[in-house]
């Protein structure tokens, strides 16, 4: 009777302390994204995540009258292979700005029925024990829900930052043909342009309107469809730029109108508040109350400060080269902290050359979705995955 009812309730018990193992480790390792808080920010995501044991009964860190539960606490580290190895990871604890990989150790009692007949099981109890680890995936080959800015890497021949530096601002302007090309913004002299990539979705049923989805990707990066076509870009595809999108010349101080609608979007990662030029795009009021602001929306030099909600950081596609009116080939995905202008707490979405500042921060915060196949990568943004 103790093997069939005893055993049989001790695997299941460990079950649910793997799942419940499982869940906070993900859920931590979402919030490692290279800043300083990143750790406390994880660790309470952990907590959250925390579930229930023995037929739902017990909750994982507070335990029953019977039964203890320790609250478990998550650790970090910096590399996967010291998260999985035995004790204490081999040394490679990590603070919050260099932790990639966190690792949960649950141990929580089982009860004992018939065994706690026997000798060893008079304390009618036994103590059963979980790991898992997650962290940050290799690097994806396809990036889902990310923002659909080309920007040409400035040293195609550098694979770890395509020849940007950390922490250095940059400002990112529409791409304009002729002279003269606009100056960067205050505190970011070096202006990179962009084009859009094509992503209008004419099949859409919700927000149909090439403007409204214009602000919408500007806002919170590419929805996701069922065609992962329209949510996903991969190295090595060609990618055609935004047909209503095409530049034009620079002396004539202005944007297409879908950019400034681009920007209207970008604006709300500061302000949910509609911005004036900004409230002629349909359903514009519906849009932006699906939004709240970043957290933390202050000037930063440094992102290891950064203690926002992962609003104002972007990823985009790293291209080949911008070819206006024409397709570029993506060479990877990189990501940036966009900063409001100087003396400013937000964007100007109305910039008459499309233009908004960013920091350069890498490859450090987990993208949502995407896939690993079809392509040799070396560094760029994964996802959160179980490693163990």
């Amino acid at each position: 009777m103790g093997f069939a009812v005893d055993l049989g309730r001790l695997y299941l018990v460990r079950g649910e302390l793997k799942t419940a193992a499982n869940a906070m480790s993900l859920a931590a390792a979402q919030r490692l994204i290279g800043t300083d808080a990143s750790s406390e920010s994880a660790t309470a995501s952990a907590q959250l995540a925390s579930n229930r044991y023995d037929f739902g009964g017990v909750t994982v860190g507070e335990g029953s009258g019977l039964l203890a539960s320790p609250a478990p606490e998550p650790t970090y580290y910096d590399t996967a292979s010291a998260a999985t190895e035995e004790g204490d990871g081999g040394g490679g604890q990590a603070s919050g700005s260099t932790a990639r990989y966190v690792r949960m150790d649950i141990t929580a009692e089982a009860p004992l029925i018939f065994w706690s007949f026997l000798s060893l099981g008079q304390s009618r109890k036994t103590s059963i024990a979980a790991r898992a680890v997650a962290g940050m995936s290799a690097p994806l080959c396809t990036a889902c829900g990310i923002e659909p800015i080309a920007v040409a890497a400035l040293d195609a021949g550098d694979t770890t930052d395509f020849g940007f530096t950390r922490n250095t601002r940059y400002t990112f302007g529409f791409y304009c043909t002729g002279n003269p090309p606009p100056a960067g913004l205050g505190g970011a002299p070096q202006r990179l342009q962009y084009l859009l990539l094509d992503r209008f979705n004419t099949e859409a049923t919700l927000f149909p309107d090439e403007s409204s989805q214009m602000f919408r990707i500007g806002a919170s990066g590419l929805p996701s469809d069922s065609n992962p076509v329209r949510a996903c870009f991969t190295v090595n595809a060609v990618e055609p730029q935004w047909a209503n999108a095409a530049p034009l010349a620079c002396n004539t101080n202005r944007v297409p109108e879908l950019v400034t609608n681009f920007a209207c979007g970008i604006a709300t990662r500061f302000d949910v508040q509609i911005q004036t030029g900004c409230d002629n795009i349909p359903e514009v009021s519906a849009m932006a109350s699906a939004y709240t602001a970043d957290t933390d929306v202050t000037n930063l030099d440094d992102y290891a400060a950064y203690t926002g909600n992962l609003r104002r950081i972007i990823t985009v596609p790293i291209v080949e080269m911008l070819v206006p009116g024409g397709s570029t080939t993506v060479l990877g995905f990189r990501q940036f902290l966009i900063q409001p202008n100087v003396n400013d707490v937000t964007t100007s979405p109305t910039d008459m050359n499309g233009r908004f500042v960013v920091s350069y921060i890498g490859s450090v915060v987990p993208v949502r979705q995407g896939s690993f196949g079809g392509c040799t990568q070396t560094a760029g943004p994964g996802k959160v995955v179980l490693h163990q």
